[in-house]
């Protein structure tokens, strides 16, 4: 069973490193997303059966993490950077998801519910903590493209690069021209080689 929010704003405080309104937001979308799969011990009992997509890199989704007991490293989170304030819980036992976004209205209602607090930051803390779930997100159940490759345990294929000799791992190479290669081999990374850079 998942501990109150205020336990679980406490521990967001402690992995975050500070407590402010996306990670009360965050918080309070875990837990509506555990409650519309059927999970109600993520972070023990029904660890194995949790998956969660985030769409953005921000503070609710450390929040995630910590109330969900989450990880990159389990397999159990993963990320799309879509910049969205929005997050997909799956429950792998049953195969039920919902995909739940945080309404744009609920930055507008911090102003018309709480105006006597004059810090923008305290009103929407007290906002997110008192209004509804229908205030603060929309919700609807989905399907998730979930393929096992991208369930959690051990790697289910590896393939070497055939450009830059780097291992991949489940099913992440592009095969092109009878080429397997990594994607940033194929596509482009996110980094460019320092000594590229500097050679005149």
């Amino acid at each position: 069973m998942l501990p109150s929010l205020s336990e679980l704003l406490k521990e967001c405080s402690t992995l975050h490193g500070h407590l402010c309104p996306g990670q009360v937001l965050g918080a309070r979308m875990a837990i509506l997303g555990c409650n519309l799969i059927g999970i109600n011990d993520p972070r023990d009992k029904d660890r194995k059966k949790l998956i969660v997509w985030v769409e953005i890199d921000r503070c609710m989704t450390d929040a995630i993490g910590a109330v969900t007991g989450v990880r990159l490293g389990r397999r159990s989170l993963k990320f799309f950077d879509f910049g969205k304030v929005a997050t997909t819980f799956l429950n792998t036992e049953t195969g039920k998801a919902y995909r739940i976004a945080a309404l744009e209205s609920s930055r507008e209602l911090a102003e018309r519910l709480i105006d006597t607090v004059a810090d923008k930051k305290s009103r929407q803390m007290q906002t997110y903590l008192q209004a509804t779930d229908e205030q603060l997100f929309t919700y609807e159940e989905v399907v998730v493209n979930y393929v096992e490759n991208d369930q959690p345990g051990r790697p289910r294929s590896r393939v070497i690069c055939q450009n830059c000799g780097e291992g991949v791992n489940d099913g992440r190479e592009v095969t092109a021209a009878g080429r397997r290669t990594c994607r940033p081999c194929h596509s482009g990374a996110y980094y460019q080689v320092a000594s590229d850079n500097n050679s005149s």
